[in-house]
């Protein structure tokens, strides 16, 4: 189970966009996050006329490995670390969810 999910409001804490806020759009296998509006890079790309595809400078975001960023706590208004409890549902079976360390509210469930 990963920390950091599609979805997640998180904090860059470290490289060029430190203290940036965004939504993760991406999770790869490799531990690396996609990010809207952070790490945005320029990709020279040659026209394609086949697929209609015109050549150009075109910005769009890279990926950030998932170490540097933090969980947003609305709370806090803070980045936050997050661990892991089971807990249990009202059938009694013991579900794992994310919780953040400073407050010990749980995130979601999983």
């Amino acid at each position: 189970m990963n920390r950091i999910r599609k979805g997640d409001q998180v904090v860059v804490i470290a490289g060029k966009d430190k203290g940036r806020k965004g939504q993760v759009t991406r999770v790869t296998t490799g531990g690396r996050v996609f990010v809207e509006n952070v790490n945005v890079v320029k990709r020279h790309t040659k026209a394609n006329p086949q697929a209609n595809q015109p050549g150009g400078i075109v910005e769009r975001e890279a990926s950030i490995d998932a170490s540097n960023v933090m969980l947003f706590n609305p709370k806090t208004q803070k980045g936050d670390k997050v661990s892991f409890k089971f807990i249990k549902n009202d059938a009694g079976v013991e579900r794992k969810v994310r919780v953040y360390r400073s407050t010990g509210e749980v995130v979601d469930i999983v």
